[in-house]
């Protein structure tokens, strides 16, 4: 029997530091929800802006993959495996943290802000080696189709983590449906609508609201106006 949780644009949680203006599906940093700690693999989904010239300074993680997914402008980042580099709006960034990384992000720009998801799974596999990998997206494979861009599996499109987890961006022209099965049995789908309105298996989405869906295997996406979503597959049990 299909189960679903809707989590509104206007449910999250929500922290305003000047330089910094962030919006968190899950429980994260001060704001906590009992009932929104994660969705299965799922950890962090934060939605933030950071003001020109502005970022997080260096700071650790472990045990953790982190995707990051910029929507507008630009980041640049360090990390302690030597790496520098700046993402753009179409690229997308992962890091397995394993047994231990710092890295600092900041936005690079001085006339414009950066907005960006940050999302955090938590991995199949403890104390792995870090790694980075960036990629530049083809966004004309997202007109109107499923776009991965993760997945498990170092020889598929998009990048790979330590994770039986696979994403998909989309932009849909209005009108347009589509149906998408999962990869593996048991695992479910979070959808983040981005921009536009979308119907999900006959739950509508505005922006920035977000369905968790599980126990199907199969999910029919509807776009009411022209819309951009973010599709994840992820495993249910972790």
């Amino acid at each position: 029997m299909m189960k679903t949780i809707l989590h509104t644009a206007d449910s999250r949680g929500h922290a305003n530091h000047g330089w910094l203006n962030a919006y968190h599906s899950f429980s994260f940093a001060n704001w906590y929800n009992p009932d929104r700690v994660q969705f299965g693999a799922l950890r962090v989904l934060n939605d933030d802006t950071i003001a020109a010239g502005m970022g997080f300074g260096t700071h650790p993680h472990d045990n953790m993959e982190i995707i990051t997914i910029p929507l507008e402008g630009d980041l640049a980042h360090k990390d302690s495996m030597g790496n520098a580099s700046t993402i753009k709006s179409g690229d997308v960034q992962v890091m397995s943290a394993g047994t231990g990384i710092f890295h600092s992000e900041f936005n690079p720009n001085d006339d414009q802000h950066t907005k960006l998801f940050q999302i955090w799974l938590f991995p199949n596999k403890r104390n792995v080696s870090p790694r980075y990998q960036q990629i530049t997206l083809n966004k004309t494979d997202q007109k109107n189709n499923f776009s991965q861009i993760l997945s498990p599996n170092p020889e598929d499109e998009g990048v790979w983590i330590h994770q039986d987890a696979w994403f998909y961006l989309s932009e849909f022209d209005a009108g347009t449906t589509k149906k998408l099965s999962l990869k593996k049995e048991g695992n479910g789908f979070y959808i983040m609508n981005i921009e536009g309105k979308i119907n999900v298996n006959g739950q509508s989405l505005d922006k920035r609201d977000a369905l968790g869906i599980w126990e199907i295997e199969q999910i029919e996406i509807a776009a009411s106006t022209d819309a951009r979503f973010l599709i994840m597959e992820i495993p249910m049990n972790v």
